[in-house]
């Protein structure tokens, strides 16, 4: 009945917490003790019970028990089969405790809180930069290694991450999945539509350290700086003419290949 009641009799002596069970809690107990009696017939590992020795056993045999009733991907683990469902549900259980975001994932959670507490605890062993989460880390190594293992099929363009190669994909495809919400204008980058955005809001989080001016983008920023700083990247292949803006290179090249009319005297 204890089952269907839900109450939980037996406590641990060591960290309180509660069991149905007596069988369980003698087995929660080997924790505390550091005692592994179950033993992997493949490879040395060894674990305090055997429910963790049978999941283990499955990383050998890639025995896959739990499958997704909705797109029928299967996992190894019960509890790995939870997570995934809530990306279909929508279900995000863990909300963060300094802004309005939540998680489907406590992982997911973790990793986020770093964005407030500034923690990095992956570094680079080559430069010593530091990273919130090992996936920045890994996609960093690549500019070390000058490895570029995503390819695209059209063009051949090759990046260090998937991520980057399903962004570029859309150059080809037109696909445009993130539209704005105050007009019609849709975009195939989520920064692209982020940066759209500040035209209704008005925002403008980009400022210049010489003066006063602010602007929506970097790239505005960027080209506002050469007026202070006098750089003029952008040359004419004719006159070697040099100019702080390409809109303006642009114009100036018509100088050069409009024809005047002729005049019949």
């Amino acid at each position: 009945m204890i089952t269907h009641t839900g109450e939980k009799p037996f406590s641990c002596s060591v960290c309180k917490k509660r069991f149905g069970l007596n069988s369980i809690l003698k087995k929660h107990m080997l924790t505390h003790r550091g005692e592994k009696r179950f033993s992997c017939s493949r490879c040395d590992k060894r674990f305090g019970n055997g429910y963790n020795l049978k999941k283990h056993m499955r990383t050998h045999t890639g025995e896959k028990p739990f499958s997704c009733s909705v797109c029928k991907q299967s996992f190894s683990e019960n509890g790995s089969l939870k997570k995934h469902m809530r990306f279909h549900t929508g279900e995000k259980p863990f909300s963060c405790s300094e802004c309005d975001k939540a998680f489907s994932v406590r992982e997911y959670l973790k990793t986020h809180m770093r964005t407030h507490s500034g923690e990095k605890p992956f570094s680079c062993s080559v430069c010593e930069k530091s990273f919130s989460h090992s996936g920045a880390l890994k996609s960093h190594m690549a500019v070390h290694s000058g490895e570029k293992p995503f390819s695209c099929s059209v063009c051949k363009k090759s990046f260090t991450q998937s991520v980057y190669l399903k962004s570029h994909m859309r150059i080809h495809t037109g696909d445009k999945p993130f539209s704005c919400s105050e007009c019609d204008k849709r975009f195939g980058q989520k920064e692209h539509l982020k940066r759209h955005m500040r035209t209704h809001t008005g925002e403008k989080p980009f400022s210049c350290l010489l003066c006063d001016k602010r602007f929506g983008n970097g790239y505005n920023l960027k080209t506002h700086m050469r007026t202070h700083t006098g750089d003029k990247p952008f040359s004419c292949s004719v006159c070697d003419k040099r100019f702080g803006v390409k809109s303006t290179l642009k114009k100036h090249m018509l100088t050069h290949t409009w024809e005047k009319p002729q005049l019949n005297l």
